[in-house]
């Protein structure tokens, strides 16, 4: 199963219908992919994360705190935006070697090119956004204002991260594999939006004794 989609529609989506395939075993065992699981520390686990700097930024939280948690997302270092503007400039690099202009109607790399180099433009402007926020934020009053005037603006947060829809806890990974069919089935409840229901080790649940056999009525107690 892929390791990212697009909304968390599609994820719950593909995590149904990997679990059917589980139930039906409409191919033969061994003869798919090897499960991708990745491991995701609850946002309390690590809160310099994106997702534990998202959990540490509510409505309560200090106008310094806030300040502090976009200084480090935005950080020149360490920081998750100038890292994930790294990535798109090394991914448009990459593009960039393989370009081919001798076709004059034909340049499908050069239009992937385009859009890399457009997102990376972008994601500098954002961090130049950022960055005039950061003081904003800090000059903000510490206290709510009157509900009427939240109303003026839309609410931004689309609150479809895997912590908002499944649990702090939900994304469990289980212990070192010994058994594929046991993999699988882990794998299928951590992927499931029923994930945050199931025990958190990856020992199967105790199963409940069998009603005690009816005894002969010629056997008195």
């Amino acid at each position: 199963m892929p390791e990212y989609y697009s909304s968390i529609g599609e994820a719950v989506g593909a995590a149904m219908q990997h679990n059917i395939r589980l139930v039906h075993r409409s191919a033969a065992p061994g003869s798919d992919k090897p499960l991708q699981v990745r491991r995701l520390p609850s946002a309390s686990a690590d809160p310099y994360s994106v997702r534990g700097m998202i959990s540490r930024l509510h409505e309560d939280a200090s106008p310094d705190e806030v300040a502090g948690i976009i200084e480090e997302v935005n950080g020149a270092l360490v920081g998750a935006l100038p890292e994930l503007t790294e990535l798109v400039a090394s991914a448009a690099d990459w593009t960039r070697a393989r370009l081919d202009f001798d076709d004059p109607h034909h340049h499908p790399a050069f239009e992937t090119w385009k859009r890399l180099a457009a997102a990376y433009g972008m994601l500098q402007d954002v961090r130049e956004q950022l960055e005039v926020a950061e003081d904003g934020l800090a000059a903000c009053p510490a206290e709510r204002t009157d509900p009427r005037h939240h109303q003026m603006v839309n609410v931004l947060r689309s609150g479809e991260l895997l912590d908002d829809v499944l649990g702090a806890e939900a994304a469990l990974v289980p212990s070192a594999p010994r058994n594929v069919d046991s993999d699988r089935q882990r794998a299928a409840r951590a992927s499931s939006p029923r994930a945050g229901t199931s025990p958190s080790t990856g020992s199967p649940p105790a199963t409940a004794a069998p009603p005690p056999a009816p005894r002969s009525a010629g056997r008195p107690r």
